[in-house]
């Protein structure tokens, strides 16, 4: 099974890239999106992905945030609130239920706006991690997949050092992600299988980070113990740009779901 997920910085703005043309080349069967940017009237060009079934969950504010998922498979449940206001009035969340595992699209705020998104963000982290917490209680796997803002380690950025008192890489944020993998036990699912450096997954659209590869890797595929052995190959995707972030694809070992068939 390949999953993929990407912040499109706007679905319109990707699919004139060229985005989900690319997609029907890759044999992808979720796609996880963050930053959709768009309202549900503006939605419907993108609800008709051949072989797909689509699930959005849109922000109230006009041409911002939002997530969605693309699944060739059905599931058996949607939850797309966590009953929390900045979640769910920001759409920052959306999960798809299979019978043994779940998949999220997620999309954390970032804080660097400012100090009142900086402590949105804190505050965001301190609710979802409860969450996380009470999801590794139940009895089935997660694949929890998002652009994070969160850089963990100084492999995981070019310049490390100039940014320790930055959004992104701030000591509280990076903690927050050491308990989510050491004392709750989730797994990196991109660092299980690559531990190179230089491996990011956004750059700023300032000067010439792309180019010169002076990047951050925000964007994760974060699972639950259980499938860590599942996880058989990981690639961060660059020959194309659709946005100002480059797809994950992880392929793991995992059982699909019976096909859906209303879109084939």
């Amino acid at each position: 099974m390949r999953i993929l997920t990407l912040n499109l910085n706007g679905i319109r703005a990707a699919a004139k890239k060229g985005f989900f043309d690319w997609v029907h080349t890759q044999h992808i069967d979720i796609l996880c999106l963050q930053e959709v940017r768009a309202q549900s009237a503006q939605l419907a060009p993108f609800q008709q992905l051949t072989g797909y079934q689509v699930y959005f969950s849109e922000a109230e504010k006009k041409g911002y945030s939002g997530v969605a998922i693309y699944s060739r498979y059905t599931p058996e449940r949607i939850v797309n609130r966590l009953d929390w206001a900045v979640a769910d009035q920001e759409g920052r969340y959306i999960q798809l239920d299979f019978p043994n595992w779940s998949v999220v699209s997620l999309y954390l705020p970032s804080g660097t706006s400012g100090h009142a998104r900086q402590q949105c963000k804190f505050q965001f982290l301190e609710y979802y991690g409860n969450i996380l917490k009470a999801q590794r209680q139940q009895a089935r796997e997660f694949i929890l997949c998002g652009d994070w803002n969160i850089a963990h380690r100084p492999i995981d950025l070019k310049n490390w050092r100039a940014n320790q008192k930055h959004s992104g890489f701030l000591p509280e944020e990076r903690a927050w992600l050491d308990y989510v993998f050491d004392e709750l036990g989730y797994v990196d699912a991109f660092r299980q299988v690559n531990s190179a450096p230089d491996q990011y997954t956004w750059w700023s659209n300032r000067g010439r980070a792309w180019a010169n590869n002076v990047g951050w890797r925000i964007d994760y595929q974060i699972v639950t113990p259980g499938l860590a052995s599942k996880i058989k190959e990981v690639s961060i995707y660059k020959a194309q740009r659709f946005s100002d972030h480059a797809p994950l694809l992880i392929d793991y070992a995992l059982q699909p779901p019976s096909l859906n068939h209303n879109n084939q």
